[in-house]
């Protein structure tokens, strides 16, 4: 703005007046009259919008013509009750319905008290909130109380799904909640139910533990094997040419010796490789393996390096049983659900059951391309006038789906009728095989769901076109591993170096 100073004009800075139409100042929950918030309202439907913080919660009554009431301070867990109390107070004077985004386990105590107390809960989702903070009040900010009366505000528009509480503290349509862009609520009633879900409810909270368990078992493993690495590498280099560097007879011999030069000096160490490595080692890797230790190069170890050895090949056994255990249980409790065991030719039996507890059932889904947008495999792009962006993957979502069907790639990769098409992708895209993989992927997630719709797995589908005839000939052949004959590869054997790619 230009102003006159006698004959010259000065700039000054123009200062917009700002008015206060919405109060999100925060009162505590203790000072909350319910008389006076449902003053002149009684009758009324009202929204209690939620925003769920780590120590905190704020909640925001929204009416049905969008005004809201100041923002309700929670201290958590010290105040869960009494806010709960709150609500079943007013809900006996106004129809209360609750909102709330998907926030981790941060909600879960206040979504218990809940539906103890029988008040109805809303998802609301956490994209559309964020994408609503500078329309709802022109101001592109995001703070607790406006959070709280937006999420009200959206549930009061009809942008939110019921969100039912199943008793164990995460329900499986919360993790499709994620991809904002699947539209279907996945709890809703009459929605269509796999055959053998009903049945499967009850050992959900199995699979999910055992899934857990398998997954934390495998990153502690990934660390170890790390720490086995750069010990080997300064101790004994020539181990790693010659045997998987975590494999059980690399690893047992270590925790048994502990120093290559001990393993060489030992005259009964070709007896007790035979027995570490079973009737699969070969006498001449076992050769082989005593002559790389006597002749190593390798930098001398002393006791303390020895026992750091021994302690961390031992910690790499203890966690492959771990994960044998946890393949064992999945397998037990999986051996009657149906969308699992038809999933399981495509992707695993182990990937088949990570997809069920993090997406749901497959057949919630409307279309192969929703199910595989919540896993966030979707492909997205960046393009604005003259610059074109790339496409690639959203990865939405929880990160396991990715990491597992990731497996299931490189175990397809091994099939002799997807090499001819991983040979071709390679030599489009300049000999890279990452976009090979993730192509692969894609195609398996979107096999998943046409199996969960009871469809039979045909791998020709996979890979249609001059593929087609060398995969149907082929077809429940697969590679011959060790004690598997069957159409998919065997489960999860997949090095270590992969886990990290797709996180």
């Amino acid at each position: 703005m230009m102003v006159w100073l006698g004959s010259r004009p000065n700039r000054m800075q123009e200062v917009i007046p700002v008015k206060r139409k919405r109060q999100y100042s925060q009162i505590n929950v203790n000072e909350v009259s319910i008389e006076l918030q449902a003053q002149n309202r009684a009758g009324h439907k009202v929204v209690a919008g939620v925003d769920v913080g780590k120590g905190e919660l704020t909640l925001c009554l929204v009416w049905p013509d969008r005004e809201f009431e100041r923002p309700w301070r929670i201290k958590s867990p010290g105040q869960i009750r009494l806010a709960a109390g709150k609500l079943l107070e007013l809900n006996k004077l106004c129809p209360v319905t609750v909102a709330m985004e998907s926030s981790g386990t941060y909600g879960d105590a206040f979504r218990q008290a809940l539906a103890d107390a029988g008040l109805p809960v809303h998802r609301v989702s956490g994209k559309a909130v964020k994408d609503d903070s500078e329309g709802f009040d022109g101001v592109p900010s995001n703070h607790d109380g406006k959070d709280a009366a937006i999420i009200g505000t959206l549930c009061v528009n009809g942008r939110s799904d019921r969100w039912r509480w199943n008793g164990v503290g995460i329900d499986r349509s919360e993790v499709s909640a994620k991809n904002d862009s699947v539209k279907k609520d996945l709890a809703r009633p009459g929605a269509p139910r796999h055959a053998a879900a009903d049945d499967a409810d009850s050992t959900d909270p199995a699979i999910r533990y055992w899934v857990r368990q398998l997954d934390t078992a495998q990153g502690i493993r990934q660390i170890f094997c790390g720490k086995l690495e750069a010990l080997l590498a300064r101790h004994w280099p020539e181990a790693g040419l010659l045997t998987n560097q975590s494999g059980p007879t690399l690893t047992g011999a270590l925790l048994h010796w502990g120093d290559p030069r001990a393993m060489a000096n030992d005259p009964r160490a070709p007896e007790e490789l035979a027995r570490i490595g079973g009737h699969y080692l070969l006498a001449e890797k076992i050769d082989r393996l005593i002559e790389s230790a006597k002749t190593t190069v390798g930098v001398r170890m002393n006791a303390w390096a020895i026992r750091e050895m021994q302690d961390i090949a031992g910690a790499i056994i203890e966690q492959r049983k771990k994960i044998q255990q946890c393949r064992r249980e999945l397998k037990k409790l999986t051996k009657n659900h149906q969308a699992i065991q038809s999933q399981a030719p495509a992707v695993g039996l182990t990937t088949a059951c990570v997809l069920w507890m993090c997406l749901g059932n497959p057949q919630q889904y409307g279309s192969a391309g929703a199910y595989r947008k919540a896993m966030g495999l979707n492909l997205t792009e960046r393009s604005s006038g003259m610059h074109k962006g790339k496409l690639k993957l959203s990865k939405r979502g929880q990160r396991l789906p990715r990491k597992w069907l990731y497996f299931s790639a490189l175990r397809w990769m091994r099939h002799p009728s997807v090499k001819i098409w991983i040979t071709k992708k390679k030599q489009r895209d300049g000999g890279h095989g990452g976009k090979a993989a993730t192509g692969i992927m894609r195609k398996l997630a979107a096999a998943a769901w046409h199996c969960g719709q009871g469809e039979e797995f045909d791998p020709g589908r996979l890979f249609p076109g001059s593929t087609c005839e060398k995969v149907q000939n082929e077809k429940m052949q697969g590679p011959r591993v060790r004690g598997r004959v069957g159409g998919s590869p065997p489960e999860d054997t997949v090095t270590e170096s992969h886990c990290l790619l797709m996180e």
